[in-house]
């Protein structure tokens, strides 16, 4: 974790969203800076389906449990949708397990202002008071985020990629942006499997940087085995 300390981001002036060539899907095609060749991608994107597939069936058992579950803990939908920024600055609707009371969003406004400050730097916070009890356990053991298979399925995300960011965050990543939205989020990526909630939001960005200049087979891979033993270990999980 060491190589991530010190990381210094650059603020863009105003968000990706705003600026009309990050919304052009053509300007990421034609962009082969970032391509790792269409092998790497075509395979990819079979892998991406065949692995969501196969994983939906499997686990399809404990979807049913955790929908019981939180049916019974708290009023409201069993899943959530928010919206984040895909590839090409496509808005796409990322779906996870609900792990916050329902009315969550409206309640960012109520929270102590040093809690605000905290949300508004790190987009999360440390103790969320917004957690249900069942959302406590789902989100240590990553399990709120299977429902993002059914995103990787109908392909606006991959097994393996960045973190879905939401646009706020985009300003964040600066002289970075188009690189972070030339691929697709993932599921999984090097900030999972190095430590999530352990890391900050500065290695986080550089994280994803180093994964969007180097990913390959054998990295996307390598991520894959990470993240498991780093939520068997409970490694950052809050």
């Amino acid at each position: 974790m060491q190589e991530y300390q010190n990381v210094k981001l650059k603020p863009a002036e105003v968000s990706l969203l705003e600026q009309k060539e990050f919304i052009n899907e053509k300007y990421y095609m034609d962009d082969l800076k970032y391509e790792r060749g269409i092998i790497y991608n075509l395979t990819k994107r079979i892998i991406d389906i065949f692995g969501s597939l196969i994983g939906l069936i499997l686990l399809s058992p404990i979807f049913i449990i955790i929908s019981v579950l939180i049916k019974i803990n708290s009023r409201g939908a069993i899943f959530f949708s928010h919206k984040r920024i895909g590839r090409a600055g496509k808005i796409i609707n990322v779906y996870k397990f609900r792990t916050m009371v329902p009315n969550a969003e409206d309640l960012i406004e109520k929270l102590p202002e040093h809690q605000k400050k905290e949300f508004m730097e790190n987009f999360k916070l440390e103790n969320d008071p917004r957690i249900t009890s069942i959302g406590k356990f789902l989100r240590k053991s990553s399990l709120d985020e299977l429902p993002q298979l059914f995103n990787i399925l109908i392909g606006n995300m991959s097994i393996v990629g960045p973190r879905p960011i939401v646009e706020k965050e985009s300003i964040k990543y600066g002289q970075d942006a188009s690189k972070l939205l030339s691929v697709k989020p993932g599921l999984t990526g090097m900030w999972q499997a190095n430590g999530r909630s352990d890391t900050t939001y500065e290695e986080r960005v550089q994280m994803d940087m180093d994964y969007i200049d180097n990913r390959s087979f054998w990295l996307d891979i390598k991520i894959i085995f990470q993240t498991v033993i780093a939520v068997i270990k409970k490694r950052g999980a809050r």
